[in-house]
């Protein structure tokens, strides 16, 4: 029966594929795409980690996400090896901050929690748990789990809580393979301590979402519309909108229950830090005119919502003579 599943799943997924290159090639969008704010529909991750790692005080940049931007949606990814850097001691002062201002100016929140979270390389477990073998980490990862979950329950500015970050993805970042029956144990801890919905994300175009959709209350797809690898180099995704809302509907996910928990909003960086890429290199995935039309795409998904990845490098850009991205994020929100 399982068998059967994949073969159909395949099969369609050709199908799907197959048709929407046809649709693009008879279908292109030839208008100027003009779009709407909407403070709603579109929110941001918003990594401090990653802030930190390309050179920008985080702390002004996360006012400037709440006050020039004034983004009112945020999935937060807390991180394990910022807040539990010694083994038992905890220090959650930095994201106290981020969630007091947040809900001084009625912000919403995703809480991200877990040991693999957004932003290489994925798994961000602490340093001292290098000496620790896979059973006792889980068993750490649990301990962390539950410290901030009762941390944060009673804080009504949070919304959500996702459960790791594509739990099932085994092909990306530097983390040991998926562990399904552990997976279980994270989503049930955190379902006996707080009633609020529990996101699982998948990606876009590499599974069928049928784990997610098991185990999450809300299913949060990756999208990312130019990618690169080392055969092909850069590549566009030559498919429609559509082709989500079908693998939703294959998966057994409820139109109600769909959400873009990261929709690419900065280049696809090849090797190292995105701070390094030229000018030239980036457009090639990334530039005003595609981040106008990663949006349109989005909307017609018709999901209901839907988080932009690289906030931070929009304001990168903007600290750094280049006001275009961050100028027209504001004109969104």
């Amino acid at each position: 029966m399982k068998l059967s599943y994949k073969i159909f799943g395949l099969v369609l997924i050709v199908f799907i594929i197959s048709l929407a290159i046809f649709t693009r090639i008879f279908n292109t969008r030839k208008n100027e795409i003009q779009i709407e704010k909407n403070s709603e529909y579109f929110g941001v991750t918003f990594s401090k980690k990653y802030a930190d790692e390309i050179g920008l005080n985080w702390q002004e940049i996360y006012l400037a996400v709440l006050d020039d931007l004034k983004v009112k949606n945020i999935r937060l990814p807390i991180y394990w090896d910022e807040i539990e850097k010694n083994k038992g001691v905890f220090d959650y002062s930095d994201y106290d901050f981020m969630l007091t201002e947040g809900a001084k100016r009625n912000v919403n929140f995703v809480i991200n929690v877990g040991w693999r979270l957004p932003r290489w390389p994925e798994c961000h477990a602490p340093h001292w748990t290098n000496s620790e073998n896979i059973e006792n980490i889980q068993e750490d990862t649990l301990k962390m789990l539950e410290k901030t979950i009762n941390r944060y329950k009673d804080n009504s500015s949070v919304k959500f809580w996702q459960i790791e970050n594509e739990p099932f993805l085994n092909t990306f970042g530097i983390c040991p393979p998926s562990d399904e029956v552990f997976f279980a144990k994270e989503v049930a801890l955190i379902k006996s301590l707080d009633k609020r919905p529990v996101i699982v994300s998948g990606p876009g175009e590499l599974n069928l979402w049928l784990k997610e959709a098991k185990y999450g209350d809300i299913f949060g797809t990756t999208m990312y519309r130019v990618i690169w690898n080392p055969v092909v180099g850069y590549m566009k995704y030559p498919i429609p909108a559509w082709f989500y809302r079908v693998k939703a509907w294959f998966a057994g996910i409820s139109s109600d229950k769909r959400i873009i928990i990261e929709l690419q909003a900065e280049p696809w960086v090849p090797q190292g830090k995105i701070i390094y890429l030229s000018k030239n290199e980036a457009q090639y995935s990334f530039d005003v005119k595609q981040f106008k039309e990663n949006i349109q795409y989005a909307i017609d998904t018709k999901f209901n919502k839907a988080y932009l990845w690289g906030v931070e490098w929009w304001y990168w850009q903007y600290k750094h003579d280049d006001q275009s991205f961050w100028l027209f994020a504001k004109t969104i929100f």
